[in-house]
C-alpha cells in the first residue's frame, strides 16, 4: 500500500459502515454481533487472520487494507467495494488505533513467496502425504470436508466455537483466492484460530505440493484436480505408514 491512512479522516466511514459489528470502540460487540457467527473481530486485541508477516506478529498496513477490500469468506465481513482507496487506508489507520500494539510494536516482515512449480504427479501424491504428516486431516477431515475428529471441538482465541475449512465446498479461501495466498495461510498461519503457522515444520517445496493437494479436493477446475483424477488418489488413510522414498539410481 503505497497511500499514507488518517486515523481521524477514517472514523466517519468506520462509524458508517463498520461500528455495527466491530463496536463504537473496535471490541467487536457493536448492536449486530450477537446475531453474528463467526463473531466480528476485536480490535483491542491487535490479532489478525489475514497476513503477509509471520505468526504471532502485526499484520502490515498492505495486510490490512486487502482485506477490508477483499472481505472475509465464509464470515459477514464483505467487500468494501464503495470505499475509495483513500478512504481505505483511512480505515486502516482508524482500526489501527484501537489497539496499543500499534503504539509500541512493528509489523513483522513479510514472508517470501517462492516462484510456484508446475504441478505433477509425484508433487501431488507428495502434498496428500503432508496433509497425512501434519495431521491437517484431525480438523478438515480425510476428504477435506471439515468433519476431521477434532472438528466438533475447535475454538477461537476468545474460547468461541469456530468451524474448519471445508475444501470440497469452498472456492475461496479466508485469506485471498490465490495459490500463493493460500501457500501464505500455512506459513502465517491464521492468528486467533486453531490454525498455526507451519513456517517451522514445512519447507517451501513441501508447502507448494500442500497447495497443489488441496487444490485438487476444491469444487473447482484446475490442473491439480485434473490430475488428481487421472491418478484415481483415493483419500488419506491416517493410520498408513508414510511412502517409502524412491530407490537411488
Amino acid at each position: 500500500m503505497t497511500l499514507t491512512g488518517h486515523a481521524r479522516a477514517g472514523e466517519m466511514n468506520y462509524r458508517r459502515y463498520c461500528t455495527g459489528c466491530h463496536g463504537d470502540l473496535g471490541d467487536g460487540e457493536g448492536e449486530n454481533a450477537q446475531w453474528l457467527d463467526p463473531k466480528p473481530r476485536n480490535f483491542i486485541l491487535g490479532i489478525f487472520k489475514c497476513r503477509s508477516t509471520p505468526t504471532g506478529t502485526l499484520p502490515s498496513d498492505s495486510d490490512l487494507y486487502d482485506t477490508i477490500g477483499r472481505g472475509l469468506n465464509a464470515s459477514y465481513m464483505p467487500q468494501w467495494l464503495p470505499v475509495t482507496a483513500q478512504g481505505r487506508a483511512d480505515l486502516v489507520a482508524w482500526v489501527k488505533h484501537f489497539s496499543p500494539r500499534f503504539a509500541t510494536e512493528k509489523p513483522g516482515t513479510p514472508i517470501p513467496v517462492p516462484a510456484k512449480p508446475e504441478v505433477t504427479a509425484e508433487r501431488l501424491k507428495a502434498g496428500q502425504e503432508v496433509f497425512r504428516k501434519l495431521e491437517c486431516w484431525k480438523c478438515h477431515g480425510v476428504e477435506g470436508r471439515a468433519n476431521g475428529p477434532s472438528a466438533a471441538t475447535l475454538t477461537d482465541d476468545q474460547n468461541r466455537p469456530i468451524k474448519a475449512y471445508d475444501f470440497h465446498t469452498e472456492t475461496r479461501f479466508k485469506c485471498g483466492t490465490t495459490d500463493q495466498d493460500l501457500y501464505k495461510i500455512f506459513m502465517t498461519g491464521l492468528d486467533g484460530t486453531p490454525m498455526p503457522s507451519f513456517a517451522d515444520n514445512v519447507k517451501p517445496d513441501e508447502a507448494w505440493d500442500l497447495v497443489f493437494y488441496l487444490r485438487s479436493l476444491q469444487p473447482i477446475h484446475t490442473n491439480a484436480r485434473d490430475l488428481a483424477k487421472q491418478l484415481g488418489l483415493k483419500p488419506i488413510n491416517p493410520n498408513a505408514a508414510p511412502a517409502a522414498p524412491p530407490p537411488q539410481q
